[in-house]
């Protein structure tokens, strides 16, 4: 029976010890920052079209307009 009991308690340290060690790694581990740090870019990003929409449209549309004059000059 005392053998039983030694086994288990080495089971268990070895338990809590792999909880440990994973703990440890999960606290280590910074591959959701990466995640954070999209999310923050494309929010300023939106803000920024949301802000500047006007200007945008109106860049889109002398561009779009040059570049079909410039199609319509070769053909």
């Amino acid at each position: 029976m005392k053998g039983t009991f030694v086994y288990w308690n080495i089971m268990a340290r070895n338990a809590a010890a792999r909880i440990a060690m994973e703990l440890r790694r999960f606290a280590d581990d910074e591959e959701g920052v990466g995640v954070i740090e999209v999310v923050l870019i494309l929010v300023v990003l939106i803000g920024l079209v949301a802000v500047f929409k006007t200007q945008i449209n109106e860049l889109l549309t002398k561009i779009f307009s040059s570049i079909s004059s410039m199609s319509d000059d070769i053909l």
